[in-house]
C-alpha cells in the first residue's frame, strides 16, 4: 500500500530508529549470508566442472544459508514497507486509505508471522528430539530453528510497530516516516 516516497524512510521515533538500526544490521546480515551462498555455489560448480569434485552437501548448505538470509531481510522489507504493495490500486488513494490498508495488511501478517514462529518452535523442538539430520553431510537440522525462530519474533516486533505506526498516519493524515505514499522506493 504506503511506500516511502521523497522522504528518507526512516523512522523518527525512538522505538523505530532502534527497530531500523537492527533490521539494517540484520539485512546486511543476510546480504553477506547470501553472498557466501553465492560464493559456495560458484566453488562446487567450477569445482565440478574442473575437478569432477563439487562441494559435498552444497545444496544442503545453501538451502540453510538462504533460509536464513530470508528471515534476516523480513524485519527490514516490513519496516521499510519493502513487502508486498498493491500500489497499482491504491496509487491515487488519500493517505489515510493507504495507511488503513497498511494497519489491515499488518495485522494479517502480524497474525501470519505469529503462527508459523510458534509452530517453528514446535518443529525445531521435535528435529530436536528425533535428532533429525540432513541427507549428505548430516547436519543436524535443529541447529538452524534457534537463530530463525529469533529473526521472526523480531520480524513480529517489527510488525508490531508498523501497525501502530500505520493507525497513527490514519490518525494524522500523513505518513510519519517521510513517505509521501506514491512509487520510489526508500532507503
Amino acid at each position: 500500500m504506503a511506500e516511502p516516497g521523497s522522504g528518507s524512510g526512516r523512522p523518527t521515533d525512538p522505538v523505530g530508529r532502534l527497530l531500523y538500526r537492527i533490521a539494517r544490521w540484520l539485512a546486511i546480515f543476510g546480504g553477506v549470508v547470501l553472498a557466501g551462498m553465492a560464493l559456495l555455489t560458484t566453488v562446487s560448480i567450477v569445482g565440478r566442472a574442473a575437478f569432477s569434485a563439487p562441494v559435498r552437501g552444497d545444496f544442503e548448505l545453501v538451502a540453510i544459508g538462504t533460509g536464513i538470509a530470508v528471515f534476516a531481510f523480513l524485519p527490514w522489507c516490513q519496516l521499510t514497507r519493502g513487502n508486498v504493495i498493491v500500489d497499482f490500486f491504491m496509487d491515487r488513494a488519500p493517505v489515510r486509505a493507504k495507511a488503513l490498508c497498511d494497519a489491515v495488511g499488518g495485522l494479517l501478517y502480524l497474525l501470519l508471522g505469529a503462527l508459523l514462529t510458534w509452530r517453528m518452535v514446535f518443529g525445531g523442538i521435535d528435529m530436536h528430539r528425533f535428532s533429525e539430520l540432513t541427507l549428505t553431510i548430516n547436519f543436524p537440522r535443529w541447529t538452524t530453528f534457534p537463530l530463525s525462530v529469533l529473526l521472526m519474533a523480531f520480524l513480529i516486533v517489527v510488525t508490531a510497530y508498523t501497525v501502530h505506526r500505520s493507525f497513527r498516519e490514519m490518525r494524522a493524515g500523513r505518513f510519519l516516516d517521510g513517505g509521501d505514499g506514491g512509487g520510489g522506493s526508500g532507503g
